[in-house]
């Protein structure tokens, strides 16, 4: 047996915190508003980015092919999760989770603000910087929530739930925002009447997600002493547990770790596919959808936001749901079955939105259809997914381990970009094609883990 001892999850044990919102620690709001703005500047600049891209000279854009597009669009997102390892290992060996999380917003909002400026270089370096800060910031941060509770602490999944839902609240924010000031004839009017050229419109959302990480920044150091338990640098924790270095991992914690490994390959179909919003979703958006709303037209950036609003309606459904089905809920892998299944249905759905996109532009309501059935998917995966992470990574190793879980979005999102690749601007039968074997892949994975369930719940031993 392990017995080397938690300091964040003794503290937290030894004297419960229940001061913040709905019993929950106190430092759970300050990591909640953190995320929230993190997440508005993730999501704002990845609104605009494939569109950013395959848009003309004429109209600011970059003009590249969509293959390029989605090739950087699918490189990009995987850097930014797989530099979470790194980012993890630092955190656990020198930095702490804490500082982490602080120098990589600054390094966030360094590289937003490096795309405000129009030049090539000046984007490059943006994307790059973003991925670097990423790393350090997402699995550092998501390890301090799990820092507040104790191991046996029945909060913790609850806690992921409101964490997740500063996620999104951010998330649904920030393509409206950031979509406005990029693509609205309203603001580049604005620009116009200002002295400004309006063809730098983009930029100026690229600005907005650099401010919002700024926001989030300064809550962050504003409130630092709620956090004064959780993210301790390596050398603190050793000696508040009285020990010098840290033990051997036992039989027990390779088992766990191997579960966390078979939810990494699976993780990583659930994300290739999901991630489909970020270009060919984006792109058929652009290009097959009419974009409008009892006759108001609207930029297609603005389809980013619907996922993230579907995650805030129906969060608080789920998290009623599990409590009702009580000692009947389903096990994690179980839930990461749900989770393929459902993505795959609404991959399947652009089925015959791309046929029927052969004779015109579809209606909005079949990109809002496969949303909403996609967020069924990843409100069974994702926060699971996370909760999970912390309760079976050996707690000397959570940095790490969370950051080998957000490699699995990395690659992830490099086969979404791959997938994309297959995107055709011009045939709507290829676009069948392609939704149609990979909804069907998906279907053929859910398949599998389910066979593989008996199996995987002995290896998480007493972690449901």
């Amino acid at each position: 047996m392990d017995t080397t001892i938690n300091t964040e999850a003794t503290l937290d044990t030894v004297k419960r915190d229940t001061s913040g919102i709905a019993g929950h620690p106190k430092g759970l709001m300050v990591l909640f508003f953190t995320e929230f703005w993190e997440r508005f500047s993730f999501y704002g600049m990845r609104a605009l980015l494939v569109l950013y891209m395959t848009h003309a000279i004429a109209d600011g854009g970059l003009a590249f092919n969509e293959k390029r597009a989605t090739s950087i669009v699918g490189t990009y997102l995987m850097a930014v999760y797989l530099m979470a390892l790194p980012g993890g290992w630092i955190a656990d060996r020198f930095l702490g989770a804490k500082l982490a999380v602080l120098v990589g917003g600054m390094i966030i909002a360094a590289g937003h603000f490096s795309m405000a400026f129009p030049s090539l270089v000046n984007f490059y370096a943006g994307l790059v910087l973003i991925s670097i800060g990423t790393g350090f910031l997402k699995p550092n941060i998501s390890a301090m929530v799990g820092g507040l509770y104790g191991e046996n602490d029945s909060r913790r999944d609850s806690g992921f739930s409101i964490f997740y839902m500063g996620i999104n609240f951010g998330a649904s924010v920030a393509p409206f925002a950031c979509g406005f000031l990029a693509q609205s004839a309203t603001f580049r009017n604005f620009l116009s009447s200002m002295g400004f050229d309006p063809l730098t419109s983009w930029h100026w959302g690229f600005a907005a997600a650099g401010v919002g990480m700024v926001f989030g920044l300064t809550s962050y150091l504003a409130f630092r002493q709620r956090l004064a338990h959780v993210g301790l640098r390596p050398q603190e924790r050793r000696r508040a547990e009285g020990r010098s270095s840290p033990q051997a991992l036992t039989s027990d914690d390779w088992k766990r770790i191997a579960a966390i490994f078979v939810f990494f390959i699976f993780s990583i179909i659930f994300w290739g596919v999901y991630e489909q919003a970020a270009s060919s979703f984006s792109l058929f958006a652009d290009l097959f959808t009419r974009n409008e709303i009892f006759g108001r037209g609207f930029p297609p950036s603005y389809f980013q936001a619907p996922q993230a609003i579907f995650v805030i309606v129906l969060s608080p459904v789920f998290a009623w749901l599990w409590l009702r089905l009580g000692r009947h809920e389903p096990s994690s892998p179980a839930k990461f079955a749900y989770g393929l299944f459902f993505v795959a249905i609404s991959v399947l759905l652009m089925v015959p939105a791309s046929l029927l996109a052969a004779s015109g532009r579809v209606s909005p309501l079949w990109l809002l259809g496969v949303y909403f059935v996609s967020v069924l998917g990843e409100l069974c995966l994702s926060p699971v997914g996370l909760s999970t992470v912390t309760k079976l990574a050996p707690v000397r190793f959570v940095g790490i381990m969370m950051g080998v879980w957000f490699v699995s979005i990395a690659l992830g999102e490099k086969l979404a970009g791959f997938l994309a690749g297959f995107f055709s601007g011009t045939d709507t039968t290829i676009l069948a094609r392609l939704f149609g074997y990979t909804g069907l892949g998906v279907l053929a994975a859910a398949a599998i883990l389910v066979a593989l369930t008996p199996w995987v719940r002995r290896l998480m031993g007493k972690v449901h």
